[in-house]
């Protein structure tokens, strides 16, 4: 797993549910990056869409982008394949890029273990925050808003107080060797 002030690993060519095709440099005039590992089957992903879509929709305006990756298996989990992305995305109302990265090297590469699994980049694209998006899977139980938190300290240049929380949800699907 990257460890926090490592470099965002580069991805390329992976399959967004809007049809457009991203690389990590897509973003290079985004001041902050989060990468959020997902998928459509998984209730706790399910959970936290709408803050997912919330967080997007309140830091845009900051220069914060916010990506999600699906690198399931659809053999495993079916529910997971581009065509199911593209339907969720639209159904949910998704304002970020959702993208496919079927033959998980970015999942690899990036060493998540769950959906959702949250990696947060800085302007250099160096890794300031890893882990869960908040404190609880029910948002009326929320105490924690860990990743709103890191991204409040990341935009204004200070220091993650709290850089490196625990992910809970659903296990990646990995594709069998």
């Amino acid at each position: 797993m990257l460890a926090i002030g490592d470099a965002a690993p580069d991805f390329e060519n992976l399959r967004g549910a809007d049809g457009g095709n991203y690389s990590l440099s897509s973003f290079s005039d985004k001041p902050a990056l989060v990468i959020i590992f997902s998928c459509n089957h998984c209730p706790y992903v399910q959970a936290y869409e709408d803050r997912m879509v919330s967080i997007q929709k309140d830091y845009a305006s900051r220069g914060v982008q916010l990506v999600a990756i699906n690198s399931n298996d659809e053999r495993a989990s079916p529910g997971d394949n581009y065509p199911e992305m593209v339907k969720r995305a639209k159904a949910r109302g998704f304002n970020f890029p959702y993208l496919r990265d079927a033959d998980q090297k970015a999942v690899d590469a990036y060493g998540a273990v769950c959906t959702p699994h949250v990696f947060a980049f800085d302007a250099k694209r160096e890794l300031r925050y890893r882990g869960r998006i908040d404190d609880s899977k029910d948002p009326s139980k929320v105490s924690v808003s860990d990743l709103r938190n890191a991204l409040d300290e990341m935009i204004v240049g200070q220091k993650v107080k709290v850089s490196d929380t625990k992910p809970f949800g659903c296990s990646i699907k990995w594709l069998e060797s």
